[in-house]
């Protein structure tokens, strides 16, 4: 099991490396504009999962959104203390 801070290092090191086969990385690079596409969809099933389904998919829901939401921060060249600052 992954923790946040702990996905958010995977993540920042494939975006600092350009990994190639990383999908976070193609992600990143089609900007900040298709990955706001992806969050709001993932919000959205996120909020039908919580009105609809069980409790388990929406955890799994919840958890695709957390990691758009840090793709956002890598493409926009965030850190965890930026976002942190505000909570």
């Amino acid at each position: 099991m992954k923790r946040f801070e702990e996905l958010f290092e995977e993540l920042s090191r494939k975006v600092r490396d350009r990994d190639p086969a990383s999908g976070t990385v193609q992600r990143v690079e089609e900007g900040s504009h298709a990955i706001g596409k992806k969050m709001l969809e993932e919000a959205g099933e996120v909020w039908m999962a919580a009105s609809c389904e069980s409790r388990q998919r929406t955890a799994e829901e919840i958890s695709q959104l957390l990691y758009h939401i840090q793709v956002m921060m890598l493409a926009c060249d965030l850190t965890l203390e930026d976002v942190y600052r505000y909570l």
